[in-house]
């Protein structure tokens, strides 16, 4: 397999899916080692800092990208396998931003209350024990968190010419922000243009589902992911398959859109892996699903069907493709190598 290094320039972060020249193109099959800059873009580094004193609204969750994968077109499905998702910072920033989150009035949702107090918090990573401390504002309370690094987002470009701002999740991935999105895991994205144009980044060391405040521990990341390309198939919203479950993600608002189109993707998929009915696969689906949230405070929201898949006959999406890219991970050489 082909080694890609890559880390942007400043100058090369992106801020769109859609209307961004690629960085690279790419082969199916190689594997790419990428650094990611955090969400605030790398602006927040102190608990002094207010976001509305350091941040540049229109620069806010830079990629790392985009990817041109040769010959991938319309229609085809693209197979992201995550084989690494590391802290390249030893502190991550958390912050309280006016008018945002799931927990506070916002122009949309408007009420009389004063906009919540703007604060930041800053988490000092411990690599070797693999926890970041949290340090409250109002009193002396202290308590180290484990590290579960994960990426807030990826995704390709959308269909029909369209540009997305980074901050939105929709049918093309982008901000899902959901935890699942973990090392180890393959995700499946429909591909809407030539050359796919996918891109990674938004590093969180951690995050509570729904990430309810509307940031989690943000911070840049290294990221290494192997690159593969299946013809047809595409999905209609993004897929991710674990080596215990299949999961399905959908984005929109309200909430409960945002849950359906989870849940008819995973019925569909269901339907299609083990050979039965859309309405057999529905009734499956109602009894074994669980129902994680990613997001509740981006531009659309995002939520998670998960299926366990020691709970059904064994089969292989994709002809097998997450096992064979889990068996290819495990033959690469670490970073330092």
């Amino acid at each position: 397999m082909q080694i890609v290094e890559f880390t942007p320039t400043r100058d090369q972060y992106v801020w769109t899916f859609g209307g961004a020249e690629p960085a690279l193109e790419v082969a199916p099959g190689t594997v790419l080692r990428l650094w990611t800059e955090d969400a605030f873009a790398g602006r927040v580094t102190s608990r002094e800092d207010k976001p509305s004193q350091v941040l540049n609204p229109k620069e806010l969750n830079p990629q790392t990208g985009p990817f041109y994968v040769t010959g991938a077109e319309p229609g085809d499905t693209l197979a992201l396998h995550f084989v690494s998702i590391e802290p390249a910072r030893d502190w991550a920033a958390s912050t309280t931003i006016p008018l945002f989150g799931a927990l506070t009035g916002t122009d949309r949702t408007a009420t009389l209350q004063a906009p919540l107090p703007e604060l930041t918090w800053i988490y000092q990573v411990d690599a070797a024990r693999g926890t970041a401390t949290f340090v409250a504002h109002e009193s002396d309370f202290t308590v180290d968190l484990p590290l579960a690094p994960m990426l807030g987002t990826v995704g390709v470009a959308p269909a029909l010419r369209e540009v997305r701002t980074t901050l939105v999740p929709d049918y093309f991935g982008g901000n899902m922000d959901t935890p699942e999105l973990r090392a180890g895991t393959t995700v499946y994205l429909g591909v809407n243009v030539e050359g796919a144009l996918f891109s990674v980044g938004d590093g969180h060391y951690r995050q509570g589902e729904g990430e309810t405040c509307g940031t989690a521990l943000e911070g840049a990341m290294h990221v290494t992911l192997i690159v593969e390309l299946i013809k047809g198939g595409a999905p209609a919203w993004p897929r991710f398959e674990h080596d215990d479950a299949l999961l399905t993600v959908g984005s929109a608002r309200p909430l409960e859109d945002a849950w359906r189109c989870s849940q008819v993707e995973m019925v569909r998929w269901l339907a299609d892996l083990h050979g039965i009915g859309e309405i057999d696969a529905y009734q499956l689906c109602s009894q074994l699903c669980l129902s994680p949230l990613a997001n509740v405070v981006d531009v659309n929201y995002s939520a998670v069907t998960k299926i366990p898949t020691g709970l059904l006959p064994a089969v292989s999406p994709y002809g097998g493709m997450h096992r064979r890219l889990r068996a290819a991970a495990a033959t690469l050489p670490d970073r330092s190598g």
